[in-house]
């Protein structure tokens, strides 16, 4: 592997809140055009971790690179404008709106003339319509409230906006949870096919099962440290628990 292959490398990456270091010297890479698997237990450090690459949490130290760059991600609208979306657990949908004013809130598309301008409705949902459809398929129509489509439409609807946007990374924070069984393969479908047009996926998940199937790269997380990584291909789900626990050195 060369640095030409690596979209983001997090180094050394520390975080404390008063007396409690979430994170000690976090460090992990993601490769382009792959799924990167981030496990541990609850406390390990994964959320802290991804909230510093989303913007959220600003690191006390360390570095965070970004296609060869030194990046500051001091918001979730700087980490946006770099291409790093987030896809929240809650989905961060808006029941009451529509799929297609879903995807275009805080990104308005207008028409007219100097001050003159208007909103450009059937720009916006030709827009979202050929984002949503592009990426995954059975997919609701731009028209239809979010408090009307299934689990797996919302997950759909939430990563479609998140890739949409010439995005470089989408981070993903247990996509499946709350799925059944045929509403997990349609979303885990999404998730390759956007690895298949060049995203980098960061997934975060509890489900060892699913991180076999999906990812191609995997970082162990525990005690506020990266402490393993392994290629799924060369790794099992029980060494996977093995490092979690430290039954196994890394």
């Amino acid at each position: 592997m060369t640095t030409a292959d690596l979209i983001l490398q997090a180094t050394d990456i520390r975080k404390s809140f008063g007396g409690v270091h979430a994170l000690k010297g976090a460090s992990i890479t993601m490769r382009r055009g792959e799924i990167t698997a981030l496990i541990g237990d609850n406390g390990a450090g994964k959320s802290t971790l991804v909230r510093t690459i989303s913007g959220i949490h600003r690191p006390d130290s360390g570095t965070i690179t970004l296609d060869g760059e030194v990046v500051s991600l001091d918001t979730p609208k700087a980490a946006q404008k770099l291409g790093i979306e987030t896809v929240q657990q809650n989905l961060a949908l808006v029941e009451e709106l529509t799929v297609w004013q879903n995807f275009f809130l805080g990104r308005e598309k207008t028409k007219g003339v100097g001050p003159l301008r208007w909103l450009d409705r059937a720009a916006m949902k030709q827009t979202a319509s050929t984002m949503l459809g592009d990426l995954a398929v059975n997919v609701p129509p731009v028209g239809s409230r979010v408090r009307r489509l299934s689990g797996g439409q919302r997950q759909a609807v939430a990563i479609a906006r998140a890739a949409g946007w010439g995005s470089k990374i989408v981070i993903m924070d247990e996509p499946t949870a709350a799925l059944g069984v045929q509403e997990t393969e349609r979303v885990e479908q999404i998730v390759r096919k956007l690895r298949d047009q060049g995203v980098a996926v960061l997934l975060i998940s509890h489900n060892f099962d699913q991180v076999m199937r999906l990812a191609d790269h995997v970082w162990v997380m525990r005690a506020g440290n990266a402490v393993a990584e392994r290629r799924i291909a060369e790794t099992s789900g029980d060494e996977l628990v093995s490092l979690i626990t430290g039954a196994k050195a890394a």
